[in-house]
């Protein structure tokens, strides 16, 4: 069973990838964005940072999917430091692989500037950033350049994921 968190900041393309990748591994994808209180979206929307006591609920509920997720699952989540990670890690209990995009600010502000209908502003891109603390050196963890073209993104992350050599 397959569970996977693809990570990374604001404007990455986890949603994109995450699709992707649970498409091409026949498993659902849940946006973790989507899981999120309400008065967590205000608070971004308006360009406020989250805090951790914002945020421990919403992981919470992202390890509960995890756990139950019997069949597997990939769901997008920004994990962006190493205790949401371990948070996340033993809500699962079980194998948790981490697909981590990562790019520079100015590939990231690209990216940011051409969706729609985003509620984190590009303004807030900065304080993700600060506050990210690379998985790289972790176990499980799968490193991709958002620089790189999407299909390119997913084609060395499934190889990476259905090598074993994790």
């Amino acid at each position: 069973m397959l569970r996977i968190i693809v990570m990374g900041v604001s404007g990455s393309g986890k949603s994109t990838i995450g699709e992707k990748l649970a498409d091409a591994l026949d498993l659902p994808f849940l946006e973790g964005d989507s899981l999120h209180p309400k008065a967590n979206i205000e608070k971004m929307s308006s360009g406020i940072p989250l805090q951790d006591e914002d945020r421990w609920p919403w992981l919470d509920e992202i390890g509960a999917r995890l756990a139950g997720a019997k069949d597997g699952i990939v769901i997008s989540c920004s994990a962006l430091r190493k205790t949401y990670r371990d948070r996340l890690r033993t809500a699962c209990d079980g194998p948790l692989l981490f697909v981590f995009l990562d790019g520079s600010f100015e590939v990231l502000h690209e990216h940011m500037g051409h969706r729609s209908g985003h509620f984190m502003p590009v303004a807030m891109l900065e304080s993700q950033l600060a506050t990210l603390e690379s998985p790289v050196g972790e176990p499980l963890v799968f490193r991709a350049d958002i620089a790189d073209p999407v299909e390119d993104i997913v084609v060395r992350s499934l190889d990476w994921i259905r090598s074993g050599q994790r």
